[in-house]
């Protein structure tokens, strides 16, 4: 998985993720891959994807594994009983949200690898056009 038991120690305590996960290791898998899916979602359009999220290790660009376990405690959160602790995983999960459509409207730009098509020429860049305003000559 992209998501490591070390990558949670930076967003929530270890009793504080089995309470969440309900020590079941299925439902932390789900969670995780739904997140991973959820930020796909937004960083495909110019990213690579596959590459942000196959990378291991120092690879891995620490901004995006970190908002990854947020979104990943939030889905899982919402499953426990009464919701325990979801205020601040829904701020948490707010706040990549705000993250991921910076990205995509191209306000942040993170380290990541950018898509290619089959020439290798980077796609996802919107072109700008555009003319000068109509002239009107009326006297």
């Amino acid at each position: 998985m992209f998501i490591t038991d070390e990558d949670y120690k930076v967003v929530i305590g270890d009793q504080a993720l089995k309470v969440v996960s309900q020590v079941s290791g299925e439902n932390r898998a789900n969670a995780e891959t739904e997140a991973v899916e959820e930020m796909a979602g937004y960083l495909r359009p110019k990213y690579d994807t596959k590459a942000v999220f196959t990378a291991t290790g120092k690879e891995r660009n620490r901004l995006v594994v970190m908002y990854t376990c947020d979104i990943a405690l939030y889905h899982m959160a919402a499953s426990t009983p009464q919701k325990m602790g979801m205020e601040i995983r829904k701020e948490r999960y707010e706040r990549a949200i705000k993250w991921l459509e910076g990205v995509q409207a191209g306000k942040i730009v993170p380290d990541l690898p950018l898509a290619t098509d089959e020439d290798g020429n980077p796609v996802g860049f919107p072109m700008v056009y555009g003319c000068q305003k109509k002239l009107r000559h009326n006297w």
